[in-house]
């Protein structure tokens, strides 16, 4: 009981200072700002407040707030935080062997806080994520949408809806991942009949709940998986699917036409070959780009010229991570490849930060530097899309989680010893506590 009451002390003297700090307005000048929502400024100002953005813009239109801290940001470029759609950090997992889709999982359940991955995504600029189970499964669970500020427990990192719910999607894939033996599919074909079917048994048992009208004697026994694809059917979550070839890409295409259902596309190796169905289906992509070779032979004929051919046809085009495929530390290379193979460099920038937004539902909050949004932005050396330049700084909500210039997360963003070890409490007395247990042992 004394050493929860002393955990509870220590947050609290932790907690007071940062919420004090957040009220005296931070004001970045003579930076060279990428809004991302309009065109780069030279020579800005980002004022910050409260863990929105106040005012952002040239420095002669930007009025500085009185008494706020001034950061001269000279020689520096301001960004919005990297939106990473598809991360799986933390150490999630998803269903089991024991059958094909498991709508029923969330991740959220699975993942730990004090995961190293965490500290090495802000060092490299990643400032909101979807973290997702693995892709063995037709459906391996609810994906959760985070922010990686710290904390001590998942829902200190979790982004919450308007009506205070934790926000996420659900993972689906086809292709060969989730190929196996039987209760798996062995073929595309009864995938695709699998997942049909399922979704099905959900339209059933919503037209149940809607005919039950609340009354609890007319209810059909809860079922948790069902209400998490009723809740896709009806639009209220995105179903976020890993899917390769371009045959497969169209399954999903149809899978969504025939239930409704709103989807992103993820990986997409053969997005290319068919961009202009992709785009009429009005179905976003969130792509990856490895740039040395091996891995699947469904993504064999992944092409760097995929975020040209995807913007040119119109269709709304993100990269991601898939941590630890693309380490979130190297995330602007994939960004950077794609407009060395064509994409537009707005396009490119916005594939990292605004398009992804867009694909979490939190095109309103993040994504961009514009007044009213979150204060989530990074700070860097020089342009996004050199090799050369680095992260210095990253801030979410208004507060600094990484600063290059402090040894300890300097280590997380070059690595060495100790980089990969799981994270240790922000509490006083660790060491004297750890050292007691031991003596008692």
């Amino acid at each position: 009981m004394l050493r929860r009451v002393v955990r509870a002390c220590v947050l609290l003297l932790l907690i007071a200072p940062a919420a004090l700090a957040q009220q005296t307005p931070v004001a970045f000048i003579n930076a060279h700002l990428i809004p991302i929502a309009g065109p780069e400024i030279d020579r800005g100002a980002l004022v910050v407040q409260d863990g929105r953005i106040v005012a952002v813009g040239s420095m002669d239109s930007v009025t500085i707030p009185d008494g706020a801290e001034v950061i001269d940001a000279a020689g520096r470029v301001i960004m919005p935080g990297l939106v990473d759609t598809h991360s799986h950090i933390g150490g999630p997992g998803g269903g089991d062997s024991s059958a094909p889709m498991h709508p029923e999982v969330r991740v959220l359940d699975s993942l730990n806080p004090f995961a190293s991955g965490f500290r090495r995504a802000v060092a490299g600029g990643v400032t909101t994520m979807n973290v997702m189970p693995g892709s063995g499964h037709l459906l391996s669970g609810q994906t959760i949408y985070l922010k990686p500020r710290g904390g001590t427990t998942i829902e200190d990192l979790f982004i919450f809806d308007d009506a205070g719910a934790p926000m996420g999607g659900i993972k689906m894939a086809n292709g060969t991942n989730p190929q196996r033996n039987p209760p798996f599919p062995e073929t595309r074909g009864k995938a695709a009949a699998i997942v049909r079917a399922k979704y099905i048994d959900a339209q059933e048992y919503m037209r149940k709940v809607e005919a039950a009208a609340g009354d609890p004697e007319k209810m059909p026994k809860r079922d948790l998986g069902l209400e998490a694809l009723g809740r896709a059917l009806k639009g209220e979550i995105v179903v976020h699917h890993h899917t390769h070839r371009a045959d497969d890409i169209i399954t999903v295409l149809r899978l969504s036409e025939e239930f409704g259902f709103r989807v992103v596309l993820h990986h997409t190796s053969e997005a290319w070959k068919v961009a202009d169905e992709i785009a009429a289906a009005g179905a976003p992509v969130s792509a990856i780009f490895i740039d040395s070779p091996g891995g699947k032979l469904e993504a064999s004929e992944l092409s760097y010229e995929t975020g040209k051919i995807l913007e040119e046809a119109g269709a709304l085009t993100a990269f991601h991570t898939d941590d630890f495929i693309t380490d979130s530390r190297l995330f602007f290379r994939s960004a950077a490849m794609a407009h060395r193979a064509g994409m537009s460099r707005a396009g490119a920038l916005a594939s990292l930060t605004s398009a992804g937004a867009q694909m979490l539902d939190l095109g309103d909050r993040v994504g961009t530097l514009e007044a009213g949004k979150d204060a989530d932005f990074i700070v860097l050396s020089g342009d996004p899309l050199s090799v050369y330049t680095k992260v210095l700084e990253t801030w979410i909500e208004g507060e600094r989680v990484f600063d290059r210039s402090n040894p300890d997360d300097h280590l997380y963003a070059v690595g060495g010893f100790g980089a990969g070890n799981p994270l240790r409490p922000y509490l006083c007395c660790i060491d004297e506590a750890q050292a007691a247990e031991g003596a008692q042992q």
